[in-house]
């Protein structure tokens, strides 16, 4: 049983409620330090996960080359989008697969082409024969470039692809890719000169963790 010592001006109830509180606001700074240092801790290990992304290599020779979306400049590949390009130019005259799919939707109702017509109408200007170019046009993110590809596949009885696109963004492609049942997808990798990695890596931590949470219910 606790005594407690009446004096003016004090009293048992309000001392009580003050320990209360004092333990609830240190309760709450100790799970909001958790809470911090384990947020950083998963920003940290996804950022390395990020930064270990490397082009397949050796490469096996694939039926498809698959280059993901991303934003156009008007009626043009944006310079980011001409690297991956780029990228599978390079693959394809090497001979590491034999058919382009190029992924994206429309960016903006104003744009006169899809970020699929758009990498299409550039691999063209660079020599690529139009047959060698399946496209898909409906896709508005990553999960959805690589279904829609794997339709594309299966309608034309691929079953072996390269995907195409940025390091920082190779590991949840590739993710996504088995998780939709790609048969050992390669990867084909190209850094970038002309956007921000601050920026993209960090945009790339929250999608990757989106993707995560996807995984993990649903």
């Amino acid at each position: 049983m606790e005594w407690y010592v009446y004096q003016r001006g004090s009293s048992p109830i309000r001392k009580v409620s003050r320990k209360r509180r004092s333990r609830r606001k240190r309760n709450l700074l100790i799970a909001g330090i958790t809470i911090v240092a384990a947020g950083l801790l998963w920003c940290a290990v996804v950022f390395n996960n990020i930064n270990s992304a490397a082009t397949t290599s050796p490469m096996t020779k694939a039926d498809a080359g698959i280059i993901l979306g991303m934003s156009m400049w008007g009626d043009k590949p944006s310079p980011g989008l001409k690297e991956r390009l780029d990228c599978g130019l390079k693959l394809y005259r090497e001979g590491m697969f034999s058919t382009f799919i190029v992924s994206g939707g429309l960016d903006d109702p104003d744009y006169k082409f899809t970020e699929g017509q758009g990498m299409r109408n550039y691999l063209v200007e660079q020599g690529v024969p139009e047959e060698d170019i399946l496209m898909e046009n409906k896709s508005t993110s990553t999960y959805e470039n690589l279904l829609f590809s794997q339709e594309i596949m299966k309608r034309e009885g691929m079953t072996s692809s390269v995907i195409i696109t940025h390091t920082f963004h190779g590991r949840r492609a590739q993710e996504i890719a088995r998780e939709l049942g790609y048969a050992a997808p390669e990867l084909g990798l190209t850094e970038s000169e002309v956007m921000s990695m601050a920026k993209y890596k960090s945009r790339e931590i929250l999608a990757y963790t989106k993707w995560k949470l996807q995984q993990l219910f649903l």
